[in-house]
């Protein structure tokens, strides 16, 4: 069986595409990255190589991972006896390493898979993870815009807002622990029409972004409102604008995260008609 590990993102395009659309909700950031890489080329999230893998290494694949260093690797479901073969090929990989643990930063996927896969890891390499986050994800079902409406509108952001989209970025990441998102990728978006301002008599005051249509599905975020304009009701203003942009280009189904620790946003989307469809996990090791 085994797992192939690859730097070729064409190569990984044409082995797990079919598989990464077959559930194209669970599959969102993977297709999403996929998408970028492809666009962008392999430096569009850092300097560091991306890493693609599928499993089995004969026949159709029926697991995958992505990872672009140093953010945590990206799983789709793993079944069978994957995620044990999955933690020994990236140990052998990174056999060469002084520290055998530090070729997995971490795991982002389905709850149950990054937790057998956790264990697998401690168990070869005595790395132990800690959870990072525990995610939600959701699924719009009915729209239902908040009312009564902020005051404002929404505009599509453009190559003239890359400075506030930037900082508001970079502030998004930092309130999340996440890793910062290069700036080809903000400028992507940009020119892309990817980000939506709420603006109040002509600053922006919340904002919202949206993948492309993938697979038939849209993703929102990253939903990010500054501290001194919090509880004005701007967020759920644009999130609800940015869903219905994503109707409008089609897509059939629009979906997006929320970090379990923060009953607002859990809240707020229920609020709108976002409805859960399950539960996620990222787990880091080391620092």
């Amino acid at each position: 069986m085994g797992w192939t590990l690859t730097d070729d993102v064409g190569a990984y395009r044409a082995a797990v595409g079919e598989l990464l659309s077959s559930e194209p909700e669970r599959n969102t950031v993977l297709l999403s990255v996929l998408a970028s890489l492809t666009r962008l080329g392999p430096a569009a999230f850092g300097d560091a190589a991306p890493l693609f893998g599928w499993w089995p290494r004969d026949g159709a694949p029926r697991a995958a991972v992505l990872q672009t260093p140093p953010r945590p690797m990206l799983l789709t479901a793993l079944p069978g006896e994957s995620a044990g073969q999955l933690a020994r090929a990236l140990a052998d990989r990174g056999a060469a390493l002084a520290d055998r643990g530090a070729a997995l930063s971490g795991v982002n996927g389905p709850e149950a898979d990054v937790t057998a896969l956790a264990a697998v890891w401690r168990d070869l390499t005595g790395a132990s993870g800690r959870t990072h986050q525990r995610q939600r994800l959701y699924r719009l079902g009915a729209l239902v815009p908040p009312e009564p409406a902020p005051d404002g509108t929404a505009r599509l952001a453009t190559v003239a807002d890359a400075a506030v989209a930037g900082s508001w970025y970079a502030a998004f990441a930092a309130e999340t622990g996440q890793v910062e998102a290069v700036d080809d990728v903000v400028t992507d978006r940009l020119h892309r029409g990817q980000l939506l301002l709420w603006e109040v008599a002509g600053k922006p005051v919340s904002m919202a972004g949206l993948t492309d249509v993938l697979a038939g599905v849209a993703r929102v975020g990253p939903v990010y409102t500054p501290p001194g304009r919090r509880d004005s009701g701007y967020g759920g203003a644009v999130t609800a604008a940015i869903s219905e942009l994503a109707f409008s280009r089609g897509a059939e189904s629009v979906i997006l995260f929320t970090d379990l620790a923060n009953p607002a946003s859990n809240s707020l989307y229920r609020k709108l008609g976002y409805e859960p469809v399950e539960d996620r996990m990222v787990v880091v090791f080391g620092a």
